[in-house]
């Protein structure tokens, strides 16, 4: 048992979200265990995937498990769902995409400067701190 009053308080704070932590979780493991077995049995697949998608959020939103456990199962759900097989007829097609190129937007014909600005530009020269004398030395007596 602590001795220490502000230790004896945080035990009570901890105990607090324990208990309210551990309704987030229980929930959101139930909503996994659900998915799985509609994945296994092919009934109300889509649907029991996304509740346990929103049960872990919610779960990762109050702190009751880390963001990226919650997003790990996720991914994990996610991929069973996709497997051939578990997708209904009813479901959209994902296909997979190339590696994604950022977007640039063109550049518009006021916003380009002439080539001739650029090349009468002199490069900058550097300048050189002048190198100061050496102090001179003292003899210690």
């Amino acid at each position: 048992m602590a001795n220490i009053k502000s230790q004896i308080k945080r035990n009570r704070q901890n105990e607090k979200r324990r208990l309210r932590n551990r309704i987030f979780r229980g929930n959101a493991r139930t909503a996994v265990k659900e998915a799985r077995t509609s994945l296994k049995s092919g009934q109300e697949t889509p649907a029991s995937v996304y509740a346990a998608i929103s049960a872990l959020d919610k779960a990762a939103q109050r702190g009751a498990i880390h963001p990226r456990n919650a997003a790990r199962r996720k991914g994990r759900l996610m991929k069973q769902l996709i497997l051939p097989g578990n997708v209904p007829e009813s479901a959209p097609v994902v296909e997979k995409k190339e590696a994604a190129k950022p977007k640039v937007a063109p550049k518009v014909a006021s916003e380009t400067k002439p080539a001739k600005e650029k090349a009468e530009k002199k490069p900058t020269e550097k300048k050189t701190a002048a190198k100061k004398p050496a102090a001179k030395k003292t003899a210690a007596k």
